[in-house]
């Protein structure tokens, strides 16, 4: 049996995993993001750890005799947050979220400082990633940037509550800009820029390689005995990919999460940081992988939900299909946190354009189904552009669950996507096979394998001549915005 646990941004998911690869039992611990300041995105990291400790209750509740079989805890989590601890271990201030964009001008800083920063990491400096996020309190927060002992990202804090180890995986690690990405360790260029050295980092393990050992004490609680092994995991887009098998060269997949992602598993390492295509590490080794960003996915459909009054998303879903897809409907830019890819913009904005009397809460819900796909458009199109080769799209991440929104992605990417068996479940269940091959040592090409196709959806010849003249428009309008745009109160 074993045990992934994913630190999503929304809320912490746990599941058992048995030795045939069958889900068991699942949890999920909510967790809220804190926006004190415009373009601020905060979380206390001690909400993690109370989010793990009531999944995994959650979990012993109804599955003690499934958790005390545990023999390996795998984990994922948000990408890019900064957990900086003083000496005794404890957060000095609130981690700050792969969705902040307060640290633009420290990303020009960086990149005016190392010359070749993009060579080395891989990837364009951008708000969301870890390093300008220091620099930004070197400087106006300086007496916590002088008392830090540590930085560590969300899982790798949940990690050292686990075992009492400072450690990262390589997937993860390369999302910080702090990794030479090509030989997959820390960069002393990167890391000195930034006023740190290596002593600051944790050690870099493969994911699916052993990190250290549950505490005892946790044993105790959770009702495991002997030896319980934690993986060194994932960031949750690498760990997504184990789960649904995107380990080789071709295989793509969306992830309909808080975020939006575009990933593609890669032979060897690909960079094009000038279309602001991450190029990672995978967490396997000698593996690589490409991604697109967009900032806000799934995240969007919570928040006009909320907004228009419906009664909660499945309903809302449920008025845009009684209402037809081929009306048309305002155009939505889905900036509602900014954006990565392809524009790395932090000031971007969300926007409804071209609303009337008649515009009622369907045409807004379908606005911003279509408004996500043009993003996942323009991702696909940087990717392409960055020599991608893309065979198969999987879809995963909570988003999944609606077909109709499969059907608006597909028409607009001109490409038919795969649905699998516990799709939703995604990092956590991708976790739980890195745990698996820590403690077993199996070959990844054996566990690692695309779990049952449940349905595919394909494209509609008459949506994607309708969606192409929308995603026209769409584009027109970033364009028409973007000055507007860039003189957003900071």
């Amino acid at each position: 049996m074993y045990l992934g646990i994913d630190i999503g941004t929304s809320g912490v998911k746990a599941v058992l995993v048995d030795d045939d690869q069958k889900i068991v039992g699942q949890t999920t611990a909510t967790l809220e993001v804190s926006r004190p300041k415009a373009l601020w995105s905060e979380q206390d990291p001690e909400d993690w750890w109370h989010a793990v400790k009531d999944a995994v209750s959650g979990l012993k509740h109804f599955h003690a005799g499934s958790l005390a079989k545990v023999r390996g805890i795998g984990l994922s989590g948000q990408m890019h947050g900064a957990t900086v601890l003083g000496r005794d271990d404890k957060p000095l201030r609130p981690a700050i979220l792969w969705n902040d964009g307060r640290s633009e001008a420290e990303c020009a800083e960086l990149e005016a400082m190392v010359p070749g920063s993009r060579t080395i990491t891989g990837n364009l400096a951008m708000p969301g990633f870890t390093a300008p996020k220091l620099l930004w309190l070197k400087k106006n927060e300086p007496d916590v940037f002088s008392a830090i002992n540590k930085v560590l990202l969300p899982k790798d804090y949940v990690r050292l509550r686990l075992t009492g180890e400072y450690v990262s995986d390589m997937s993860d690690a390369a999302g910080t800009l702090w990794m030479d990405v090509a030989w997959r360790c820390w960069s002393d260029k990167m890391l000195n820029a930034c006023g740190l050295g290596q002593e600051h980092m944790p050690r870099l393990v493969e994911g699916s390689e052993a990190s250290g050992t549950l505490r005892a004490d946790l044993l105790c609680d959770w009702g495991m005995s002997g030896e319980v092994v934690v993986a060194g995991g994932a960031g949750d887009n690498a760990a997504g990919a184990v789960g649904i098998g995107t380990v080789v060269p071709g295989r793509a997949f969306l992830s309909l999460g808080t975020s939006g992602v575009y990933f593609v598993a890669n032979e060897k390492y690909s960079p094009n940081p000038e279309q602001a295509v991450h190029a990672f590490c995978h967490c396997l080794p000698d593996t690589w992988h490409q991604m697109s960003v967009i900032l806000s996915a799934a995240s969007c459909l919570s928040w006009v939900t909320g907004l228009s009054g419906a009664a909660n998303e499945a309903s809302l879903l449920a008025e845009v299909e009684g209402d037809g897809l081929e009306k048309d409907c305002p155009v939505f830019l889905p900036y509602l946190s900014g954006e990565r890819t392809p524009h790395n913009n932090p000031r971007a904005l969300g926007v409804f354009f071209g609303m009337t009397h008649e515009t009622d809460r369907a045409a807004m819900g379908r606005a911003v189904l279509e408004g996500v796909a043009y993003a996942f458009a323009d991702g696909q199109d940087a990717l392409l552009a960055a020599g991608a080769n893309i065979d198969s799209v999987s879809v995963i991440g909570g988003g999944a669950r609606s077909r109709l929104w499969g059907q608006i992605l597909a028409s607009v990417l001109g490409r038919p996507l795969v649905y699998h068996s516990d799709g939703e479940v995604g990092p956590a269940f991708g976790a739980a096979r890195l745990a698996r091959l820590a403690v077993t040592g199996e070959a990844p090409e054996t566990v690692c394998t695309a779990p049952a196709i449940e349905s595919a959806v394909e494209p509609v010849t008459a949506l994607t001549d309708i969606y192409s003249e929308r995603r026209d428009r769409f584009r027109r309008l970033y364009s028409a915005l973007e000055q507007e745009f860039s003189v957003r109160a900071a």
